[in-house]
């Protein structure tokens, strides 16, 4: 590849748009070096169904059922989880329309505070949250893939993690090659995991209509009063719903936002609502509350008692359900690290682009290589676990962003707008689910999440702030040579 291949780099990461008059003939020019509008409705909406139903649902459903005491309450809490989701996506859906940029809550949180709040959410959510739900994601998958091997006892650790690591090359493969071809592959593995939530449903109408309904009866005895048990039984379910702001990380790929955007959360978070409920409940027609907590795989547990002989569809679809979550949980990761290295608040090597295939793949092989290992200790579920108080800080903060932005900017059009209320409820809510696991059982472990948060500021005023002279003149070469290694160029300005 010749050395004028590469396009000169302003001090900001953005291309300096040089002329390229030797590569007139060249088809490649003929497309603009950018992320392109590839993603439509259908795959909209897969993204958003398929990266909220996991593994989840299928697995361990007890945590809800656990902390709210009873079946009514339980019943309730998953529906209330949904609406609460629908109302953080309906002010996602007024940001994205009005910013239409790539990179989520980083993108709004940069607008409406600035840099170093932006910096912090990155620095949080590309170092750890991203890329340790990927590697937990691809254990589960390694879990249910090679449990039929090893019938009645466990898979040994290196085989997991092997598979893992597997499962986390081939998606980082799929999602540098093309995004025509993640996307298929998004819709592909989410037509799966329906197909399975409506054969556990139907097969729980068929039984209802039979007359199982007697869990369902006196569905409120036995209720929890505490406010902190029903507390956590919220965490607990908001957590399943996580992923209802991933259509936001790809905005500026997303065919007519303005429509497809809204469009896309108001069919997809109420369609995964519907089956949650509706699992439930059909959970509840063959098993009894006290089953349903001892079940180490409540899905599992479903199908032998009614499917079978054919009760091994069920872990053949939740390694399907968990592989298309990975996917999709990849693909929005590469994008937050795309754009947070294009404002110079990552390397910039991170911000750059395909040059053969128009993909962020510098910042999806990043997010692959910390996956990787994360993967590699003995459990990071507790890692994770403390660091959600984070994820939940930062979605009240930017509900809070739309609220500080209806003051302070105006001007901006906005082809959504919510009632304000709705960002007051998620701001509220936010605070709450931050607050509530450490008054209810502080742990020391939360104060090094903080200080890990915080450590952030050791790079941001030398690197970010400041740009020291000597980092520039040691990274330039590096990131020469992985451009040249790479075959990726800087973005292109399109405007």
């Amino acid at each position: 590849m010749a050395a004028d291949g590469i396009r000169k780099e302003s001090r900001n990461g953005r291309a300096d748009h040089t002329d390229h008059s030797d590569h007139t003939n060249n088809k490649q020019t003929e497309k603009a070096t950018v992320l392109h509008k590839d993603v439509g409705l259908l795959s909209g909406i897969s993204l958003i169904v398929g990266t909220m139903i996991g593994s989840g649902i299928f697995i361990s459903p007890k945590s809800v059922l656990r902390y709210s005491g009873a079946v009514g309450p339980c019943l309730l809490i998953w529906t209330a989880c949904g609406v609460l989701s629908t109302l953080g996506a309906l002010c996602y859906a007024e940001l994205g329309t009005m910013i239409t940029k790539s990179g989520g809550e980083y993108s709004y949180l940069m607008e409406a505070f600035g840099n170093l709040l932006a910096y912090l959410y990155s620095w949080t959510t590309v170092m750890v949250l991203k890329p340790s739900s990927f590697a937990i994601i691809t254990l589960s998958f390694a879990e249910y893939a090679s449990a039929p091997f090893y019938a009645g006892c466990t898979p040994p650790v290196l085989v997991l993690k092997c598979l893992s690591a597997a499962a986390i090359f081939i998606i980082t493969t799929v999602n540098c090659l093309s995004v025509r071809l993640a996307s298929f592959v998004q819709n592909f593995f989410t037509v799966a995991k329906l197909i399975i939530i409506i054969i556990i449903v139907v097969a729980g109408i068929v039984l209802m209509a039979q007359g199982n309904t007697e869990n369902l009866s006196n569905a409120f005895e036995g209720s929890a009063t505490s406010f902190g048990a029903i507390g956590l039984a919220f965490y607990n379910g908001l957590w399943a719903y996580d992923g209802w702001n991933q259509l936001n990380f790809i905005t500026e790929e997303l065919k007519d936002p303005y429509r497809n955007l809204p469009l896309a959360i108001v069919i997809g978070i109420p369609l995964v609502t519907v089956c949650y409920v509706l699992v439930n409940v059909a959970y509840f027609t063959v098993m009894t509350p006290n089953d349903l907590l001892s079940s180490p795989a409540v899905a599992v547990t479903f199908g032998d008692r009614v499917l079978y002989p054919l009760s091994w569809i069920v872990p053949l679809f939740v390694v399907f359900s968990t592989f298309g979550s990975a996917n999709g949980s990849c693909f929005t990761a590469g994008r937050l690290s795309y754009v947070a290295g294009r404002e110079g608040h990552m390397v910039k090597i991170l911000s750059y682009i395909s040059l053969r295939r128009y993909t962020p793949s510098p910042a999806l092989i990043f997010n692959g290589v910390l996956a990787f290992f994360y993967i590699l200790p003995a459990d990071i579920n507790s890692l994770i676990n403390y660091f959600s108080f984070a994820q939940w800080a930062f979605y009240g903060l930017t509900a809070l962003a739309l609220i500080v932005m209806r003051v302070t900017r105006k001007e901006l059009k906005r082809p959504v707008k919510v009632p304000v209320i709705l960002a007051v409820i998620m701001v509220l809510v936010s605070c709450y689910l931050v607050l509530a696991p450490i008054i209810d059982k502080p742990e020391v472990e939360y104060l090094y999440c903080t200080i890990f948060i915080f450590s952030g500021l050791l790079l941001y005023f030398p690197f970010v702030y400041w740009k020291v002279n000597w980092v520039q003149k040691f990274t330039r070469p590096i990131t020469m040579h992985l451009q040249l290694l790479l075959e990726v160029v800087p973005p292109e300005k399109t405007e």
